[in-house]
């Protein structure tokens, strides 16, 4: 397989909608506990990042095999576009997996086992949401969890393994006894920091499938547009960017997040530019990149003001 088809079948270009909690998590948990730990960030950041790279693998390989259409398989589906050998594809993705398996557990040596448990969960979540005899993503839940995954399961994990020792959560083995305990209000703050990046990114799988809902109809994929029908999919794609940034006036007003922050309200202008192109037209070629463009514009935001509070 050459560069060029390996960075074609993980669709290297939609990593960014996991960079961007990495980043806020990264900047919440110091601004909020004081706390980086380098070498934990690098482990997690690889760890993820491959872990991404071996969901969009899989994801493109379930598509070509389960798709009904040949001219998808041939002309639309990456791994018939570049003509890449179905083992081959197989040999790629189980290789990303274990070295991302490797990492995580790692990882969880330097933390504890509450790291093993969400990161399971996020694993497991990850691989079935494409692989199986009825995936995640062709089902009315990709978007929860492509945007809960994401959104707040990287956050969370990006918080905890700098901040584990900061009493959020603790999850303990001692012989036969299993303990877990939480701070619920401090769960509750990073699920409230996250919101935004739960809702863009939900966003994006929910304008990927108002596109295709046609397609996905013909190829028996039933994704929650087939049920919401497209015109009250695109209300719930317009509301999640409202709150997007209620979310964050809530955290600013709370004191989770600095007072500077509200200056990443100003992209509310652009987004709504935005969403109110993709209002009249829901075509892929030409408006699915809305949704890119305002997870981008959010998040951006978010980590551009939050880097600013500490130079002020």
């Amino acid at each position: 397989m050459s560069f060029r088809a390996f960075l074609k079948l993980v669709e290297i270009q939609t990593k960014i909608a996991s960079v961007f909690p990495f980043l806020i998590g990264g900047l919440f948990v110091y601004f909020r506990y004081d706390t980086f730990k380098p070498i934990h960030t690098l482990i997690f950041f690889f760890s993820m990042l491959l872990f991404d790279l071996t969901t969009t693998a899989i994801n493109n390989y379930m598509d070509f095999n389960k798709a009904k259409s040949q001219e998808y398989r041939k002309e639309r589906n990456v791994i018939g576009q570049e003509q890449i050998p179905e083992r081959l594809v197989v040999v790629t993705i189980l290789s990303l997996l274990v070295v991302a398996t490797g990492l995580g557990i790692w990882l969880v040596f330097l933390t504890d086992l509450l790291v093993l448990l969400i990161g399971m969960v996020c694993f497991g979540i990850g691989i079935f949401y494409t692989f199986g005899p009825i995936p995640l993503s062709r089902m009315p839940l990709g978007e929860v969890f492509s945007g809960a995954t994401m959104g707040f399961g990287i956050i969370f994990l990006m918080v905890y393994v700098n901040g584990f020792d900061q009493g959020i959560a603790q999850f303990t083995l001692d012989g036969r006894m299993i303990s877990f305990q939480a701070d619920v209000m401090l769960l509750l703050e990073i699920l409230l920091i996250s919101l935004p990046c739960v809702f863009t990114i939900a966003n994006l799988m929910l304008a990927n499938n108002i596109c295709d809902l046609d397609d996905d109809i013909a190829n028996h994929r039933y994704t929650l547009p087939f049920y919401l029908g497209r015109r009250y999919a695109v209300i719930l794609f317009d509301s999640l960017y409202v709150a997007s940034f209620i979310a964050i006036v809530v955290a600013i007003w709370l004191q989770l997040l600095p007072m500077v922050m509200l200056l990443s309200l100003f992209v509310a202008i652009p987004v709504y530019k935005h969403v109110r192109k993709f209002n009249r037209k829901q075509v892929k070629a030409e408006t699915f990149v809305v949704a890119v463009k305002n997870l981008v514009l959010v998040n951006g935001s978010i980590v551009l003001t939050l880097a600013i509070s500490f130079l002020i």
